[in-house]
This record gives structure tokens, sequence and C-alpha cells, in this order.
């Protein structure tokens, strides 16, 4: 059943990408979307999860999901980080993205680490109570 409702909003999409002028690019680039994920960033998330382990660390959810986030959002970036300086049109790139792309990694790191350390303290917590 719950496969079946996830087919309605696949059509729909489906639907909506045939509607633009040139659907196959659109489809292109989704589709190197999936080939970045699943050739670059999830195989990048497993190396630094084996080496964690091999240093005895445990790499659990929380981290392997900012790994994700970072990843992935460093790939939606990619283009706007490597433009070359001075485009030809300044309002069509006008943000200063490598500030802000640093910023958002930092505020992965930060989330991250404040999550790490609540569980931590709140673990502590329950031990001694």
């Amino acid at each position: 059943m719950t496969g079946a409702l996830g087919l309605l909003p696949a059509a729909w999409g489906a639907w909506l990408l045939l509607r633009q002028p040139e659907p196959w690019r659109i489809a292109a680039w989704l589709g190197g979307a999936v080939v970045v994920h699943d050739g670059f960033v999830a195989p990048l998330v497993i190396a630094i999860a084996a080496l964690a382990a091999a240093a005895g660390l445990r790499l659990r959810g929380v981290p392997r999901g900012a790994l994700i986030v970072a990843g992935s959002l460093t790939a939606v970036a990619l283009p706007p980080l490597l433009r070359p300086e001075g485009v030809a049109n300044p309002t069509v790139l006008p943000l200063d993205y490598l500030r802000n792309w640093l910023l958002a990694m930092a505020a992965i790191a930060l989330f991250t680490l404040a999550h790490a350390g609540t569980r931590a303290v709140l673990r502590r917590l329950s031990r001694h109570a």
C-alpha cells in the first residue's frame, strides 16, 4: 500500500518534468545528482566510517548524517564554487558562495558537536541517577 502511495507523487513529478521545454536536460541533471551521491558521497562516508572504526571510534547515525548532508550540500554548491571569477552577468551568481558554503559547513559541524555533546551529558547523567 505504501509503495502504491509513492507512485502518485512520482507520477506528478514525471508529469511536471515532461511539461518543461527541455525535460531531458533536467532528467540528466537529476541523474547526475544520483551518480554524484552514489559514486562519491556515499563511498566517502563509508570510507570515513571505516577509518574511524579502525581508529577505535564509533561513527554512528548523527555523524554519518552530518557527513551525508555536508557531502550533498557540497555537490550542489560545486558549480558556483568552481565558476571562473568575473562572470559575464554578476546578477546571476551575486552571492559569496565560498563564504556561505563555509558557514553552512561550520553550522553542520556545530550542530553535530552540540548533539553529540548533549547525548554524552545525558548519558553521563543517566548513569549517576
